[in-house]
């Protein structure tokens, strides 16, 4: 079977892939979710005309000849209007955020007036009509839309939409992902691997990505090398809708991840992929289920997960499922590439002239977790790339997880 194209590999998953339908939550539990409705302001903001500063609301026609001498009629504050009107030669002390009195136009700040026998103030300056107040609506206006379909709700949307009166909102349900590790070198982290045996790690990697994305996790563990045992994991995990198994997918003889696939009614479409790391990749399908079989070695499951697996958690949840590839200049010379797009473990940084820089890590093997974790971006080189020298600009894909 011929290597296939990383890009084609991508399309194949992605092909006839919709969001998933849309639960009401509370907003208090939005953060982090994808909004699949509009949030629409159910009222005006702010709701009255009120003050932007602590000062006095005034009539501002009768400052043009200031210093002027105006009576106090009352307080207006925050929660506690001041309920009369005002006339020409009045004013009401107000503070900031309160409503502004009925026949009032303007707030002169508390600095420039001086008290004097009450209810009498004298005004120092005077003020533009509309002058340190906040029109009705000057946020936003009730049925506006303020936050749209397709956006990853922030801290910031969430204070918006409190503001606009959202108890709830619409978000996309979230994508159940089932991870099966295989393997009968796998132990859990905390316990006492034999000397054969190593730490499982991919698992949680993995499932720490996936929430990371926007996904609800389902555990399997980790399984022997049985085709039996695979067979019933993957059968049990029937329900998600995406079935994620590390290791097991080469053809050793104790790989048996494809054949149990397979015999649980998986249809697999596409394995093997023209990508350093991460060739021997599956992906198929089971009625509504989608299934990627991860290599086992660390590297290799990460890197193929962010290139897979995000762009298909982003179109079951109503998300662009580009990779927002950007430039940055080499930072080490690079050799000519084969036939397989690489993905290379660099750092980055910034020259003397603030350009972006990407250094690759002498080693690149796929076992080798540390470089993993202190790398900022994946170098991609397509198949075929010329040898790079210093300076040259390569894309780079930064790492977001």
């Amino acid at each position: 079977m011929a290597l296939l194209p990383v890009e084609e590999a991508r399309a194949r998953i992605l092909r006839d892939v919709k969001p998933l339908a849309a639960e009401s939550i509370e907003l208090d539990k939005a953060l982090g979710r994808v909004l699949a409705q509009p949030v629409k302001a159910k009222r005006n903001q702010p709701p009255f005309d009120s003050s932007a500063m602590d000062g006095y609301a005034v009539v501002a026609a009768d400052l043009a000849a200031a210093p002027v001498q105006l009576k106090v009629l009352g307080v207006s504050a925050a929660g506690r209007r001041y309920a009369g009107s005002m006339r020409s030669g009045e004013a009401v002390r107000i503070f900031t955020g309160a409503p502004v009195p009925k026949g009032a136009d303007a707030v002169v700040i508390q600095e420039n007036t001086l008290a004097q026998d009450p209810p009498y103030i004298s005004v120092l300056q005077g003020v533009a009509a509309g002058q340190n107040v906040r029109r009705i609506g000057l946020d936003f206006a009730r049925g506006e839309s303020l936050i749209q379909p397709g956006t990853c709700l922030t801290a910031r949307d969430i204070g918006l939409a409190a503001a606009a009166n959202a108890a709830h909102v619409r978000v996309r349900r979230k994508p159940v992902v089932a991870i099966l590790s295989t393997g009968d070198e796998l132990v859990l982290p905390g316990q006492s691997p034999r000397a054969d045996q190593i730490v499982s790690s991919n698992s949680h990697a993995l499932a720490a990505m996936a929430r990371r994305f926007g996904a609800e996790i389902i555990n399997m563990g980790i399984v022997p090398d049985q085709l039996k045992a695979t067979q019933r994991a993957i059968v049990k995990a029937a329900h998600a809708d995406i079935l994620l198994t590390t290791g097991g997918a080469s053809v050793g003889d104790h790989d048996y991840v494809q054949e149990a696939l397979v015999n649980s009614g998986v249809r697999m479409d596409f394995w093997k992929i023209a990508m350093r790391p991460g060739k021997p990749f599956m992906y198929g399908r089971r009625k509504g289920q989608h299934v990627l079989g991860l290599p086992g070695n660390p590297v290799s499951a990460l890197v193929c997960a962010r290139l897979f697996l995000k762009p298909l958690l982003d179109a079951m949840l109503g998300l662009p499922t580009g990779d927002d590839l950007v430039e940055a200049r080499l930072g080490t010379a690079m050799k000519q590439n084969d036939s397989r797009q690489d993905y290379v473990r660099a750092t980055v940084s910034e020259d003397p002239d603030g350009r972006r820089v990407a250094t690759p890590f002498n080693r690149q093997d796929s076992s080798m977790q540390r470089t993993f974790a202190q790398s900022h971006a994946l170098i991609v080189r397509p198949p075929h790339a010329e040898a790079a020298q210093p300076g040259e600009l390569v894309k780079i894909l930064r790492l977001d997880f």
